[in-house]
């Protein structure tokens, strides 16, 4: 099965962002909102820094030109952001992964209203096969439920559908400077959750270098590779080819801090996998799709 190039570019997305679970662990004493602040910090001079590179102009000054889009592709990463860290501390992390997994299913909605794109069966089928191995992936694992923490997985889910759905919408030009936006917008986010939570702005200088270099290698380059994907890859199918991040994270774990995976998180990231890859070959890309 062959895959075009802006598939294995998206993959490559969710292979970058499947890191944070071994840098979070790899981090000794700051708290997730830390984690986040200082992430943003990095990814927002390393995007910075890619646009001017690719425009050699201000990268704030052409983030406002983007107007609305850039502003809501900003914002939806934030909230995105945000909404999954607050599932993580207030429901299982089972329930927190299995409710993400549905961006999916809400990208293909977003995208039929938004951008008139069909999504065919071969999408939906694997969507539903992805979701199968989710539900295999955390049939072993706490599934403990708090309603606020499941609402905001469903909210983060959300936030990155849309983040996609506003990227696929600017493809016609330039959208990586409305990605390095939603790193500058969400500083002062994380810094007043910091503030209000009693949580201090300083950390270990070993916590902030992990931190800094997620910022630039699992959040910044992701970010990168997902933008530079969406020119000709319809929204349903790029969030689809990003699961590829729940396949990936219990890997890094087990490859490079020796936890034990269990037997169903291998069978349910298989389904995953060959979901994704089964769908990424099927079509070809166009340039301006209207069907998956």
């Amino acid at each position: 099965m062959a895959l075009n190039r802006d598939a294995i570019f998206i993959l490559l997305a969710g292979l970058c962002w499947s890191l944070s679970g071994i840098g979070v662990r790899l981090i000794e004493d700051a708290n997730v909102w830390q984690i986040v602040l200082y992430r943003s910090i990095s990814m927002s001079v390393f995007l910075g820094a890619i646009v001017f590179y690719m425009t050699g102009s201000n990268p704030i000054k052409l983030a406002l030109e983007k107007g609305a889009v850039g502003w809501v592709c900003g914002f939806a990463l934030v909230l995105s952001y945000v909404a999954g860290v607050f599932a993580l501390q207030t429901t299982s992390v089972a329930n927190t992964l299995l409710l993400f997994s549905t961006a999916p299913f809400q990208t293909a909605i977003l995208a039929r209203i938004f951008l008139g794109e069909i999504v065919r069966w071969r999408t939906w089928t694997a969507i539903g096969v992805s979701l199968l191995g989710v539900l295999i992936m955390v049939g072993g694992q706490e599934t403990q439920s708090h309603i606020s923490g499941d609402l905001a997985a469903l909210t983060a889910a959300l936030g990155f559908a849309v983040f996609t759905i506003s990227v696929r919408k600017g493809r016609a030009g330039n959208m990586m400077p409305a990605v390095f936006w939603s790193g500058v917008l969400c500083l002062p986010v994380m810094v007043l959750i910091c503030l209000s939570t009693g949580t201090s702005l300083i950390i270990k200088p070993m916590d902030a270098s992990i931190a800094l270099l997620l910022g630039i290698i699992q959040m910044g380059l992701g970010l990168v590779l997902f933008t530079i994907g969406s020119k000709t890859m319809p929204a349903a199918k790029m969030t689809l080819l990003a699961l590829s991040e729940v396949f990936f994270a219990p890997l890094w774990v087990w490859l490079f801090l020796e936890e034990k995976v269990p037997f169903q998180t291998l069978i349910g990231g298989g389904i995953i996998l060959f979901a994704i890859i089964w769908n990424a070959s099927g079509t070809k890309p166009q340039a301006n799709p209207k069907s998956l």
